[in-house]
């Protein structure tokens, strides 16, 4: 076993992408996105997110184009928007493919069943959103949905992305 100072795969600071460095110094909330697949539903954990009020309201996000949440979003036309606390940072690893989840991803969780896709159980804010729109934006695909019903709860304590790790607000 081998102790490294540092993160031993991370790049040299000469090598680094300066825009994504950029991108990590912008704190996010972290969302857990689910749609009912063809088969089975799908999830992905999403921090590049911005919500348009308007009419109707929005929800805008860049999504992996190879993720599964894709497929499932594209053939269901809907997803649910769940808002992460903090202790659900392990989930929030799991959807996005940093932890293990032996038997699947939905398993590792309870989750109550919605027409836009799962929500894990006792989350208190997400919204139902409907696909309207899709566009290629650099290595992501920027997806416009529109809001279709909103739950709202007592968010104390967000799951928020800071520098590639999770914090606490205050």
């Amino acid at each position: 076993m081998t102790i490294h100072r540092s993160h031993p795969f991370a790049d040299p600071p000469s090598a680094r992408d300066a825009v994504r460095a950029f991108r990590g110094r912008l704190a996010s909330g972290v969302t857990l996105w689910t749609a009912h697949g063809e088969r089975r539903p799908a999830g992905l954990t999403v921090s590049s997110v911005l919500v348009a009020h308007g009419t109707p309201p929005r929800v805008l996000a860049l999504l992996d184009p190879l993720a599964d949440l894709v497929e499932a979003l594209v053939a269901s036309g809907r997803a649910a928007v769940a808002i992460l606390g903090h202790d659900r940072a392990r989930l929030s690893d799991i959807f996005a493919g940093e932890a293990p989840a032996p038997g699947g991803a939905f398993r590792q969780a309870a989750f109550t069943d919605t027409a836009w896709g799962p929500v894990p159980t006792g989350t208190p804010t997400w919204a139902g959103v409907r696909l309207e729109g899709t566009a290629e934006v650099g290595h992501s695909l920027l997806v416009t949905c529109v809001v279709e019903a909103v739950t709202t709860g007592d968010d104390a304590d967000p799951l928020v992305h800071y520098r590639g790790r999770y914090h606490r607000l205050g």
